[in-house]
Formats: C-alpha cells, sequence, structure tokens
C-alpha cells in the first residue's frame, strides 16, 4: 500500500523540525539530551498513551502517539549526530523483521490461527538470538515488575517449565501465601518481602493462564479503586459529615454503598 503523499510530507517535516532543535540554533534542552536522559519520556508516554486508550481519549490517543513518535525521531536524530545509526536504519530494521517474522504473510507459510502465528513468532524471535543467550535477555529489565513477571512466565512455557492449568497455579498460590503467613509470624523483613514477592509472582501467572493481562487487570482495579473512594468521599460530604471523624466501621458502610452506586 502506497504512502499518501500528505503523510510523507507531514513526517518529513517532523523530521526537519527535530532536526532543527538539535541543530546550531535550536533549543538548549533538547541538544543537551542523550539516549539515556530520554528513556524516562519514552516510559512515560507509553504509559499516557495506555491511559488514553483505557479511556476511550481519541484525541488523547492521536497525541500520545504523536509524543511517542516524537521520541523515536529524536532518538534517531541524536543516533545520527553521532554517527552510529539514522532514521533510515530505524525503519529499515522494523521493516525487515516484520517481514522475517510474518512469514504466512510475505511467504508460503500457512497458520491455523493467532495461537500459531504467536507460536511462530517466538520460534523466529529466539532464532535470531544468540545461542549463547539468556532465554530472559530480550526482556528489558526496566519494564513494570508486573509486565516482566508475565513476559517471563511466558518464556518459560517453552522450556516446558510451567503449569499445565489454572488449577494448579491455584494451588501454587495457597502454598505460597502460607509461607507468607509463616514468614510474617516469625521470619525476618527480608524474608518476608521475599515471600510476598512469591505470592505476587504466582498471582501474575495465575492471568497468564487465565489470558488476562496482569499489568491491565491491575490498572482497571486501580481506577475502579480510585472511583469508589472519591464516591465515598463524596457521600461522606453528601450527609454532612467529618471525614477526619469517622470510625473504621462507618467507613466501610460508606463504601460498601459507594460500590453499589458504581457505574
Amino acid at each position: 500500500m502506497p504512502t499518501p503523499p500528505e503523510i510523507r510530507n507531514k513526517f518529513e517535516s517532523l523530521v526537519e523540525v527535530i532536526g532543527h532543535l538539535r541543530g546550531p540554533d535550536g533549543c538548549p534542552w533538547d541538544k543537551e539530551q542523550t539516549h539515556k536522559t530520554l528513556t524516562q519520556y519514552a516510559i512515560e508516554e507509553a504509559f499516557e498513551l495506555s491511559d488514553a486508550i483505557d479511556n476511550n481519549d481519541e484525541a488523547g490517543t492521536v497525541e500520545e502517539l504523536g509524543d511517542l513518535l516524537l521520541q523515536v525521531i529524536l532518538h534517531a536524530e541524536i543516533g545520527r549526530q553521532e554517527g552510529r545509526f539514522t532514521l533510515a536504519d530505524v525503519i529499515a530494521g522494523i521493516t525487515n523483521k516484520m517481514i522475517h517474522r510474518h512469514p504466512h504473510v510475505f511467504g508460503d507459510v500457512k497458520v491455523s490461527g493467532s495461537e500459531e502465528v504467536l507460536d511462530n513468532w517466538a520460534k523466529l524471535k529466539s532464532s535470531e538470538k544468540k545461542k549463547d543467550a539468556s532465554p530472559f535477555a530480550s526482556i528489558p529489565k526496566a519494564l513494570p515488575a508486573l509486565i516482566r513477571a508475565q513476559k517471563i512466565g511466558s518464556k518459560t512455557v517453552r522450556y516446558n517449565f510451567d503449569w499445565s492449568k489454572p488449577q494448579e497455579v491455584l494451588v501454587k498460590l495457597d502454598e505460597e501465601v502460607a509461607e507468607l503467613k509463616e514468614a510474617l509470624a516469625e521470619k525476618t523483613i527480608v524474608e518476608q518481602q521475599e515471600e510476598l514477592g512469591d505470592v505476587l509472582f504466582t498471582v501474575v501467572q495465575l492471568a497468564r493462564h487465565l489470558n488476562f493481562d496482569a499489568e491491565q487487570a491491575l490498572r482497571l482495579t486501580n481506577q475502579k479503586f480510585e472511583d469508589r473512594f472519591l464516591k465515598m468521599r463524596q457521600l461522606v460530604e453528601d450527609d454532612k459529615k467529618d471525614y477526619s471523624k469517622l470510625a473504621v466501621s462507618d467507613l466501610e458502610k460508606y463504601w460498601q454503598k459507594a460500590k453499589t452506586q458504581s457505574v
């Protein structure tokens, strides 16, 4: 599918703008940035995009996609100025990767559905890595812990080290919770934290076996809690009561009322 001229023109204009920002007469802040100083912004923009999508905010989604695109071009411009790589290298690299990992589209491989597509993708991705590399080498350590835990679990499946069904994960979760209770009763803070981590890791694997995204599930729950908490506060205010003077039992009643009124 050919790229419409208006897209090419706008893309070239954006590249020129970024080049000017990093140029001799550009912005002092932009010219000071490096790959490392910009890393936090790429992460932040990705989460802001996720928020916009979760909120069905179309205008916000367009804006955040633009912010992410800005990060890509800015990193590419830094690479060009350092003589390491160019935007053309970035585009060529992802283009070749997509063609290589989609032989069922660009080749003669036949697949029965998305599950087989993902299996083939994993095999092709593995073949591109060094043979002596860790199976977890491709999982960025900077990822949020829930996301990284889920990806770690997905990797071990290919090494035949996984539970076969969600019920088995639940059994393991019960074991981990029992170990946490024991640690809380008689072990050190370090051991307690370790056992809590084991519980969290197992919960993430349960989400994976249920075909849920653990990060997304927790984001939704976070938002649900925030909404209900604010609703509870509003109910207290509507009754003209002082929130700070209410007992926990009273707050629980308002919480239950807020739950029934939540959408």
